[in-house]
C-alpha cells in the first residue's frame, strides 16, 4: 500500500496525469484505508472502542459521500461548459484529490495521537483535528491542481469547472460533516453514531448562532 500512496503523491504509474484509465478502485482503496486508520485515531480521544469504530467508519464516509454527492452536479457543469469529452480526466483529478486527503490524514495520524497524549481538553482535541483536516485538504488541493494543470492549458474553461468543484465540495462536505458528528466524541456524553439533531442544517445553525 505504501507503494500505491507513493505513486499517488508522485502522480506516477496508474496515477499519472493524463493516464489512459482512471484507477477508481485504487483511489478508493487509499481513501478507505487512510480514512479508517485516521478515523480510529481521531475517535481514540477518550479511549472508547465503540467511538473509535464509529469514527473509523465516518472519515471515509465523509470523504467518499461528499465527492459522490457532488459528482452529478459537476458532470452537468462540465457538460454545460462544453467539456464533457474531458470528464474522465476531471474525474481522475477529483478522485486523486480525495485520495490525497486520506493519505495526508494517514501521515498526520501520529501527530493527533501525540496531541491526545499531551492534553485531555476536548475542545483542544476538536480544534486540533479541524486544523489537521485543513492541512490534509490543502494537500488534496495540490493534487487537484496537478491533474487540472494540463486541462486548463488545453481549455481555460476548465478553470471555471475546477472552481465549481471546490465550491460544491466545500458546501456539501460541511453539511455532511455536521450530520456525521461526533468524530472525536465528548467524554461526558454516551457514544452514539449520530448526535441528537444530526439532520439539522449546519448553515441555519451557524447563522442562528451568529445572529443571536
Amino acid at each position: 500500500m505504501l507503494a500505491e500512496v507513493d505513486g499517488l503523491l508522485r502522480a506516477e504509474g496508474p496515477y499519472a496525469v493524463g493516464a489512459r484509465r482512471v484507477p477508481v478502485m485504487r483511489f478508493l482503496a487509499i481513501l478507505c484505508l487512510g480514512g479508517l486508520i485516521y478515523g480510529a485515531a481521531m475517535g481514540s480521544f477518550s479511549l472508547r472502542p465503540l467511538q473509535m469504530l464509529y469514527s473509523a467508519a465516518k472519515v471515509p464516509l465523509l470523504l467518499s459521500l461528499a465527492a459522490l454527492v457532488c459528482l452529478p452536479s459537476f458532470f452537468v457543469v462540465n457538460t454545460l461548459l462544453g467539456l464533457r469529452d474531458d470528464f474522465p480526466s476531471a474525474l481522475r483529478a477529483v478522485l486523486a484529490a480525495q485520495a490525497t486527503v486520506a493519505a495526508s490524514l494517514l501521515a498526520l495520524m501520529p501527530l493527533i495521537l501525540f496531541l491526545y497524549a499531551s492534553s485531555h481538553d476536548y475542545r483542544f482535541a476538536v480544534q486540533a483535528n479541524g486544523l489537521l483536516f485543513l492541512l490534509a485538504t490543502l494537500g488534496g488541493q495540490r493534487g487537484l491542481d496537478r491533474h487540472y494543470r494540463p486541462l486548463v492549458l488545453k481549455d481555460p474553461r476548465h478553470r471555471i469547472a475546477r472552481r465549481a468543484w471546490i465550491l460544491l465540495y466545500v458546501f456539501v462536505a460541511i453539511q455532511l460533516a455536521w450530520v456525521l458528528r461526533p468524530f472525536v466524541g465528548s467524554p461526558g456524553l454516551d457514544v452514539h453514531f449520530f448526535r441528537e439533531g444530526a439532520w439539522s442544517n449546519a448553515y441555519v445553525v451557524l447563522f442562528r448562532d451568529l445572529l443571536f
